[in-house]
């Protein structure tokens, strides 16, 4: 088996970050990396032949109806499990347009915001280590 590609985009909004709650149920939340009831930024699989920057906006688009207008590198980490190994690059955004929607109600039950220093414990493994990579400065680690 081979490494699959994931980007995850960290929306910032007056020290609130944007987390989606994913379906507790396991086919539902359709994660390979046993994300079921956590939170999670929106993110996604990079398709064949589409830029990482590219995949993120699409993903920010589908989930919650926000265009990105300025996207930057945030972070790049090693997703494992016994099932699955991803690479996933972090992206954050600061600027953007729309209203948040939940777009994929049979996968992320609703949007919210949360404080940077008050976050819900049961973070998807992928969103926690991209949140902690921003607050300590770190691109990999």
């Amino acid at each position: 088996m081979k490494p699959g590609i994931g980007v995850g985009v960290m929306i910032l909004k007056d020290n609130q970050i944007l987390l989606g709650l994913r379906n507790p149920d396991k086919v539902k939340a359709s994660s390979e990396l046993q994300g079921q009831g956590t939170w999670t930024m929106p993110g996604g699989k990079v398709e064949f032949m589409e830029k990482l920057v590219d995949a993120a906006k699409r993903e920010l688009k589908e989930e919650t109806d926000l265009d990105a207008t300025k996207l930057d590198l945030l972070c790049i980490s090693d997703d494992m499990t016994e099932t699955a190994h991803y690479v996933t690059v972090g992206f954050i955004v600061k600027e953007y347009t729309g209203t948040v929607k939940t777009m994929e109600p049979e996968t992320i039950l609703e949007w919210k915001w949360f404080d940077l220093d008050n976050l819900p414990s049961n973070l998807y493994e992928p969103s926690r280590k991209c949140i902690e990579k921003y607050q300590k400065g770190l691109i990999y680690e």
